[in-house]
């Protein structure tokens, strides 16, 4: 089937980025945001102004907060929901997803309490509603900060699916001269390591707001995708993942980008703000906080070492000093270097 008509569930940077790429496409697409007053907003000034101003939409960007309009005419299904409102999104739209139609999650996260990666979230909500309703769904991730997605900015992805014909759908409907999309069979790395990553870019903020030097923050970087790699190892997903555009490739940009939510939100942290004001100063929001509960818990789960996931936890939600955390890191006992 060929597909023209896209819908996009969410009204935040990274869906708004998504849409205007597929509308750049030539495709027709429809965003649904939650809040009807921003959606009327959004279509007043074309423009969102809350996640990404001063970037104009394209004129041919619909919006709507009515669900059954949203689902109307879809053919395919953009899921840009925060991952701790996938559930919720999905519990709205079951009544009026129109069965098989393919979906595409590009959230970043881990579910709190279930421990479940947005794909299986959807999955578990169409299954609970929608007992044997088959349909294809797929997962992007990678380097893509919505900001510079938004200005045709170069970037690479990559999408997984446990169908190879799906991969290779989305591949052919997202690729632009500007944005290479990559297929990858691995479906569990390439979502953990989206999620994990945001967690130890609140690290590497935390070493910015304490003038840590980069020195510390590589070596960050370095022992971050360790750790990221053992859990994701431990849980079933392949190593090679980890190391490639989803794994270090998203890491690496989201502990050096200024503008990135999670660093810019640890950066706070070290400078002295304390979670709830840092929560509040930050507009959206901040993936890698409630990650960070869940990552321990599957680190538990699974007997997975991961002390710099641990210490971001600590800082967060057990009121761990973060120069405290920096010494009991680099106090631990010394050993050889293991990647994995």
């Amino acid at each position: 089937m060929t597909i023209h008509n896209i819908t996009l569930l969410g009204d935040g940077a990274m869906a708004t980025a998504c849409a205007m790429l597929l509308d750049s496409r030539g495709l027709a697409v429809t965003m649904w945001g939650p809040f009807a007053d921003h959606v009327e907003e959004l279509e007043r000034h074309r423009e969102n102004r809350r996640y990404l101003p001063g970037i104009p939409l394209p004129a041919g960007l619909r919006f709507t907060a009515d669900e059954a309009t949203a689902m109307r005419d879809a053919q395919l299904i953009v899921s840009a929901a925060p991952t701790q409102f996938v559930r919720t999104v999905w519990q709205r739209f079951v009544q009026h997803y129109p069965a098989g139609i393919p979906i595409v999650s590009v959230a970043k996260g881990i579910e709190n309490d279930t421990l479940k990666r947005p794909s299986e979230v959807i999955r578990e909500v169409l299954d609970q509603k929608l007992p044997g309703a088959a349909c294809g769904l797929a997962v992007m991730s990678g380097p893509s900060i919505a900001q510079e997605l938004a200005k045709c900015l170069p970037a690479t992805v990559c999408v997984a699916s446990q169908d190879p014909a799906l991969a290779e759908q989305v591949q052919r409907i997202f690729t632009t001269n500007w944005y290479r999309v990559y297929t990858n069979p691995d479906v569990l790395g390439v979502e953990l390591a989206g999620a994990t990553k945001n967690v130890i870019a609140i690290a590497a903020g935390i070493l910015d707001g304490l003038q840590a030097g980069y020195n510390a923050k590589s070596a960050l970087l370095s022992r971050g995708l360790a750790e990221i790699t053992r859990l994701g190892v431990a849980m079933g997903a392949n190593a090679e993942t980890f190391f490639g555009i989803t794994g270090v490739g998203d890491l690496a940009t989201t502990c050096f980008c200024p503008s990135g939510r999670n660093r810019s939100a640890g950066e706070l942290l070290g400078k002295g703000m304390s979670l709830d004001e840092m929560l509040k100063r930050i507009p959206g929001v901040v993936e890698g906080v409630p990650t960070a509960r869940s990552i321990i818990q599957l680190s538990r789960q699974y007997q997975v070492e991961m002390p710099i996931t641990a210490a971001v936890h600590a800082v967060l939600f057990e009121g761990l000093d973060p120069i405290e955390g920096i010494t009991m890191l680099m106090n631990r006992q010394p050993k050889a270097e293991r990647v994995r």
